[in-house]
């Protein structure tokens, strides 16, 4: 079954994304939690992988003991940042051997402690470009490319950020996974212009549990998400850690109620790496994905 044929079912095909612990302690739990997770019927998982690639090689031990103890497909994520082709070939490589089925082709993020992009010597400039790169070497790979329901934070305009969408697409990506939003509005308003743009490839929601105001700050000023005013008036009316938790994965189950009622054909929960949310959020929802 390819990427894109997960996305074929009438249900709403459900994947998680993790990244790699730091310790033997963190692999344990974090393994603990996926099998906890299995209960929703994921179709898939992701791994990330540190900045500049430091820790690619923890990523596919990651996906190696995921697949392991799910047998389910596995992804990991690829940037352009700091490789030379070569590189990227030789990860890929690498992680066809280790069994991992697709690829989350980026360009990547800038190096901490600046705001440009810079291409590396030998290395790819644009996420299309590694789209083309995995299609042409290693064809096999499933292949999912980012969408940004609220423009990524380099680009211009929409118009620009969609014709780039639109140009990785065409290079050969099975699906796209959005970045998280915390407003349904947002993607509604993306999913429609992908379509008027001739985007024709399953546009799959990410959505992130967040479990306290702190983390959701944090993670709007990183992403450029904007906050909704309903969610930031509940989260700042408590006090208790336990009571943001609980109204943060209350606002990610009600996303979740309405992006299902709206017809998506799955959606992608950034869980980082635990269990506890995703598993309030989802408990009791009817979700069925396609059959294996």
């Amino acid at each position: 079954m390819t990427l894109a044929d997960l996305y074929q079912s009438d249900g709403c095909t459900i994947s998680f994304e993790l990244f790699p612990p730091k310790t033997d302690e963190g692999i344990d739990l974090l393994c603990q939690n996926v099998e906890r997770l299995l209960r929703f019927q994921p179709q898939y998982f992701t791994c990330t992988y540190g900045a500049g690639g430091s820790s690619q090689r923890a990523t596919l031990e990651v996906l190696k003991r995921v697949k392991e103890i799910t047998q389910l497909p596995v992804a990991s994520h690829l940037t352009c940042v700091g490789s030379t082709v070569d590189q990227l070939c030789d990860y890929l490589q690498k992680a066809t051997e280790m069994g991992v089925d697709y690829i989350v082709a980026l360009r990547g993020d800038p190096p901490k402690g600046t705001d440009q992009f810079e291409q590396t010597s030998g290395g790819l400039q644009y996420a299309n470009e590694l789209v083309e790169l995995i299609g042409k070497k290693f064809p096999d790979l499933g292949v999912a490319v980012a969408g940004y329901p609220e423009v990524h934070q380099e680009a211009p305009d929409a118009k620009t950020d969609m014709d780039n969408l639109k140009r990785k697409v065409d290079a050969g990506a099975d699906i796209v996974i959005t970045q998280l939003f915390y407003d349904n509005a947002d993607f509604y308003r993306f999913r429609d212009d992908c379509q008027k743009a001739g985007i024709d490839i399953p546009i799959v929601p990410g959505v992130l549990p967040v479990t306290n105001f702190k983390q959701a700050q944090r993670i709007a000023g990183m992403c450029k998400a904007a906050i909704p005013a309903n969610l930031e008036a509940a989260m700042t009316a408590v006090e208790s850690a336990e009571d943001q938790f609980h109204v943060g994965v209350e606002h990610a189950r009600q996303q979740t109620i309405d992006l299902m009622a709206n017809g998506v054909p799955g959606i992608h929960y950034y869980v980082l790496n635990k269990s506890d949310a995703a598993a309030e959020l989802l408990d009791g929802l009817s979700i069925q994905g396609p059959v294996s």
